[in-house]
């Protein structure tokens, strides 16, 4: 079980110019180990801004964000960066899938390079990883070319859960979905965050279709001083 005392965000007095209408503030971001949330009011650059910041990738131009009580000023060079990184899993368009090789192959990368001496142990996480995230053991040997919208989703978050994260940011997967399979997607990730027990972070622009977790609470952001302005009832994330 995780530990929810534990706070493994935190985000304070945040500031960062990246050339957009105005730089993205957060005044106040806390999420502790276990927790979910849905923050709205994030386009898709803002969003990208804000997990760069996170982990740790860029720094803020002003205020704190301490991962876990560390903060991420201190990641001085480039291997303490990269092996801070296992703590995170991240699911975003961004994220480079290999169209050409297969959806076995790509759920391996993660985990081990050696695709053609995979040992019992990784391909049985592998396996267990495709049938968590809902692939098919008949999508195992197919070209990721050939995957509709939902089942790539669906892969792209596979290769997120490889390294076994801490933390969840999930960058705009709505608009990754065709609309009769965002509901499907959204009780199946909140499903699996809440089973992991991780920490996760949601970003979209506005609300969408609902995700059934108790756990979960919502905020919109209030881009001219950086408050996030919790949402006074349930509302629907995925559009």
């Amino acid at each position: 079980m995780p530990d929810t005392t534990v706070v493994a965000i935190d985000v304070r007095n945040v500031q960062k110019d990246y050339r957009g209408l105005r730089p993205l503030r957060v005044r106040a971001l806390e999420v502790r180990e276990g927790e979910s949330i849905a923050l709205l009011g994030f386009d898709q650059a803002a969003a990208e801004v804000l997990v760069n910041l996170i982990t740790a990738a860029t720094v803020p131009d002003s205020g704190e964000i301490r991962i876990f009580g560390r903060p991420t000023t201190t990641i001085e060079d480039a291997d303490t960066w990269l092996s801070s990184l296992d703590s995170f899993g991240i699911l975003s368009e961004r994220a480079v899938l290999l169209d050409n090789m297969t959806v076995e192959e790509n759920l391996t990368m993660p985990l081990t390079m050696a695709l053609h001496d995979v040992d019992a142990a990784i391909r049985a996480k592998v396996e267990t990883i495709a049938a968590e995230v809902g692939l098919s053991p008949g999508d195992m040997g197919r070209p990721v070319g050939a995957l509709s919208s939902s089942a790539r989703l669906r892969l792209r978050l596979g290769r997120a859960l490889g390294p076994d994260p801490r933390i969840m940011l999930s960058e705009h997967p709505n608009a990754l979905l065709d609309a009769d399979d965002v509901a499907a997607f959204a009780a199946d990730y909140s499903r699996i965050v809440a089973r992991r027990g991780v920490a996760s972070v949601m970003l979209d622009s506005r609300p969408g279709i609902r995700v059934r977790e108790s756990r979960r609470r919502s905020s919109t952001l209030q881009p001219a001083t950086g408050e996030l302005k919790p949402l006074s009832a349930w509302r629907r994330l995925f559009r």
